[in-house]
């Protein structure tokens, strides 16, 4: 009898973890500026069903990466939509596309798709806070890079922003990620690479106009241009969290790193 009681217990408290789990979606959607579907993951919090609306973080993966990257090896990013309360989306950003819209290739057009086809689906089909001050933007490497490019372009779309070994300033590394394919090259399109470099959109901003949190390990070979975007942001006298640890290019920085980056928008949520 005792042993039957505690089988029926256990999978009652089986049952009860799966129905209070999130829920992670694959869905396809279409990008009518490149003219085709691509792969997005949207992570739904335990309570999405109970929920009335709920704050959104586009979530970017890096170079040679795509949109199954977050959920797949930093899974505990379902656990922080369970306690934050809040939709978590992870685009699928191309191969190399670093979130431009690409003056050279018609089909890396990913500004346009993530910032408007992707966030206009999104709130079209879930149960999103359709306002800036329920969207946050991060990403890692090429996809911090895109997290704060997109967030300083379209600050009418994201409230925060937030970026993980990002590369922030693409001028020291001409030859690397094939960001030529994407701009032409640096020594015959220098005004295309200037322009489309964090570091030199700061001019964008003015003092708490995004919510911004910036993070890299002291071994990233991105650690120097986040060091001088943290110092060009202070500067300026633009408020930012800026974070700098021990830790290299790497899954398990980013695993650790993107937990703060939850709690940082959760709290901005929160105040909004």
């Amino acid at each position: 009898m005792k042993k039957a009681f505690l089988s029926f217990l256990a999978f009652t408290l089986f049952i009860f973890c799966q129905v209070q789990a999130a829920q992670v979606d694959t869905v396809e959607v279409n990008s009518a500026v490149m003219k085709k579907n691509l792969k997005v993951v949207v992570v739904r919090p335990a309570g999405y069903n109970t929920g009335k609306e709920f704050p959104v973080v586009y979530l970017l993966h890096g170079y040679s990466g795509n949109h199954a990257n977050w959920v797949t090896k930093a899974p505990a990013i379902q656990q922080a939509a369970d306690q934050y309360n809040m939709i978590i989306v992870c685009p699928d950003g191309g191969f190399s596309s670093w979130y431009w819209d690409s003056p050279v290739d018609p089909q890396s057009q990913f500004e346009t798709y993530v910032s408007k086809e992707l966030v206009a689906y999104v709130d079209k089909n879930y149960k999103s806070i359709k306002d800036r001050k329920g969207r946050g933007i991060t990403g890692l490497s090429m996809g911090g890079h895109g997290a704060l490019y997109l967030a300083l372009k379209h600050q009418d779309v994201y409230g925060t922003a937030g970026s993980m070994s990002g590369g922030v300033d693409i001028r020291p590394f001409p030859n690397n990620w094939d960001m030529a394919k994407r701009l032409g090259t640096y020594a015959e399109q220098p005004e295309r690479w200037e322009k489309n470099t964090v570091i030199n959109m700061l001019h964008l901003l003015t003092p708490n106009s995004l919510s911004l949190i910036i993070d890299c390990g002291t071994e990233d070979f991105f650690y120097g241009v986040n060091e001088n975007l943290h110092k060009e942001l202070e500067y300026r006298k633009i408020p930012h969290d800026y974070i700098s640890r021990p830790g290299a290019h790497n899954w398990p920085y980013w695993e650790n790193a993107v937990q703060h980056q939850l709690l940082f928008m959760n709290t901005y949520f929160k105040k909004k």
